[in-house]
């Protein structure tokens, strides 16, 4: 059984709009919403008579069978599924309805989504993806999946348009936990990178040099590739792909989640610190990568 029909697509942030706008390029018509305007009708514009822009969540998931979401923010979920009045996302499931949730929640958080839609009928797959901004754009996207299989068998086309590899993990809260640990390597990672970067320079050695002999080694990855030159003195390139304040939050959503499976995590828990400094400096808005920026701040303020 394949999807058929428009589909919904709630969430038009960094991420959310190059999803959008793949599932479009493969043939598909959309329903949308994003709490911007500004977002949707920029869409629509762009992608004349496959994309209506609905008024609120409620009618996106009314009007649609399956519906996406990608919210930047578990603030975000919570306004945009719970929020008071007769407009919110769960005011439109009924039975039948399926939702794919592509935000990074907390295990619990994606569960309470699961349950409130369960509770009228519909099926929910939570879909959080590993990748960034240009994965995105190119249709790129890892997605970890939890919750309903039906649900994952049937949209596999469209994940394909957006990834470029799907796994179904297991229940509900599986595919956030995969995320959050997938994360968790990803900021202890960027962290070590901005240390070694900062202490090359501190010392007189070149950074570039520096990336070229990582590059040509074992810890050769995509990561340092991509990041590194931007993080060097001279450039400090830190557009968003990946904005340090969501980093950061899944750092702790995954220290958090090692808590509670008693996993000591002493690597994980002081790059999350690395990165609560960097937020406190102003850097929230800008790239993961800008993370090095508190090591550089402490050795000014030296």
């Amino acid at each position: 059984m394949a999807a058929t029909g428009p589909m919904g697509f709630i969430g038009l942030g960094i991420m959310g709009y190059p999803m959008a706008q793949n599932l479009i390029n493969g043939g598909g018509e959309l329903v949308v919403w994003n709490r911007s305007t500004e977002k949707s009708l920029d869409l629509s514009d762009k992608n004349p008579g496959k994309v209506t822009v609905a008024e609120s969540p409620r009618e996106v998931i009314e009007r649609c069978d399956i519906t996406f979401s990608m919210l930047s923010t578990p603030q975000a979920v919570e306004a945009t599924y719970f929020g008071s009045g007769d407009k919110s996302a769960l005011e439109g499931v009924s039975k039948g309805k399926r939702i794919v949730d592509c935000s990074t929640l907390t295990q619990e958080a994606s569960q309470a989504s699961a349950d409130a839609v369960a509770e009228r009928g519909g099926l929910f797959l939570e879909a959080p993806v590993s990748g960034s901004k240009v994965p995105a754009e190119t249709g790129n996207l890892i997605f970890l999946c939890g919750g309903d299989k039906s649900t994952f068998d049937i949209i596999e086309n469209e994940l394909s348009l957006m990834g470029k590899k799907s796994f179904f993990l297991g229940p509900c809260g599986s595919g956030t936990r995969m995320k959050l640990v997938v994360n968790m390597i990803m900021g202890s990672m960027m962290a070590a990178l901005s240390e070694g970067i900062a202490l090359a320079e501190a010392t007189d050695l070149d950074g570039q040099t520096l990336l070229d002999v990582l590059d040509l080694g074992a810890m050769a990855n995509p990561l340092f590739k991509m990041k590194g030159g931007k993080m060097l003195t001279d450039k400090r390139d830190y557009a968003p792909h990946f904005p340090l304040e969501h980093a950061q939050k899944d750092m702790r959503f995954a220290c958090s989640l090692a808590d509670q499976a008693e996993v000591q995590m002493p690597v994980a828990s002081a790059a999350n610190q690395l990165f609560i400094s960097a937020r406190s400096q102003g850097f929230s808005r800008e790239d993961l990568s800008a993370v090095i920026e508190a090591l550089r701040t402490k050795r000014d303020d030296k």
